[in-house]
């Protein structure tokens, strides 16, 4: 175990820590880790959100991830997609590049297998961890710090973080070498994608029936077709109110990342593609921001 690791592990005194990347997600997560007392610096690629986060919760703001890296314990990253957390990570404004040696990287993106798997390899080259921890839970969860983190890398590293993303988190799991947690989070999301496509088609099918479809989704909630769908979205898409929640861009994004996988690896999903079919009819009619759950709009309007 590296001695950053070492004292993180053994220590529960505050951390010096960097986080990059401010959006819906990262904005309170970052505010959870100040809250809990660490010392910490942000940088998002707009500084003026930066600014706006360290005014509220107290910490730096970075004008590059380099420097907001510099002498930190651990850098976190909430960004966008492959080539965003390239671009905090890698070259020379890029974290690694003022990270000393002993420090953990850990990534709560929705990124690639292959991108983790590469970004380790990097890190590891300059005795720097990486840890993968895609998040699930939205942004309510990030909000009140109950977001489920789903990880790959090395055991040392995640048990030396894995306290401080508990600071946002009500679960915190190990699932195997670097590119697991990206995997597990690509499961989770076909999970996600067949349950909004069937809690679509049975409220569609009890409306057509002229049926009282939040008295239909109280009864059946208590039996087996229950789900977080159904008892956090169900209500809404009845009412046909969709302006909150995970995106539908942002949906797309993370369903074109496992059909990547799945060509990858021989895997059949056939559901997920079609899905993902369906999502990009909703982007046509407008519906990019919509909550995922708005995939009822193709078989009610």
């Amino acid at each position: 175990m590296s001695s950053i690791a070492a004292r993180l592990y053994e220590s529960a005194t505050p951390v010096q820590v960097a986080f990059l990347g401010l959006g819906v997600m990262g904005f309170p997560m970052a505010g959870h880790l100040a809250k809990a007392g660490h010392q910490v610096t942000v940088y998002n690629r707009t500084f003026s959100k930066a600014e706006a986060w360290a005014a509220e919760f107290g910490g730096k703001a970075a004008r590059t991830p380099r420097e907001a890296a510099q002498g930190a314990q651990v850098v976190f990253s909430c960004v966008g997609n492959d080539d965003d957390l390239r671009s905090v990570v890698l070259g020379d404004d890029g974290a690694l590049a003022g990270m000393k040696s002993g420090a953990i990287f850990v990534d709560h993106t929705t990124a690639s297998a292959e991108v983790a798997r590469e970004l380790y390899a990097i890190a590891k080259e300059k005795g720097i961890g990486f840890v993968d921890g895609p998040v699930s839970g939205g942004q309510a969860g990030a909000v009140n710090g109950k977001l489920t983190i789903m990880c790959g890398g090395e055991s040392a590293q995640f048990d030396a973080v894995k306290d401080l993303c508990m600071n946002y988190a009500q679960a915190v799991t190990l699932l195997g070498e670097p590119g697991a947690g990206q995997l597990c989070k690509m499961v989770n999301q076909i999970c996600i994608a067949g349950l909004v496509q069937a809690l679509s088609e049975g409220i569609a099918f009890g409306q057509a029936a002229g049926l009282d479809m939040k008295k239909v989704l109280e009864v059946i909630s208590k039996g087996a077709a229950q789900s977080w769908q159904m008892e956090n979205r169900g209500a809404t898409m009845v009412e046909g109110k969709f302006e909150f929640g995970f995106a539908v861009d942002w949906m797309r994004k993370d369903l074109g990342l496992v059909l990547d996988e799945a060509r990858r690896n021989g895997a059949r999903t056939p559901v997920t593609a079609l899905v993902d079919q369906f999502y990009g009819d909703v982007q046509k009619a407008g519906g990019n921001r919509w909550d995922t759950s708005s995939l009822i709009t193709r078989l009610t309007d």
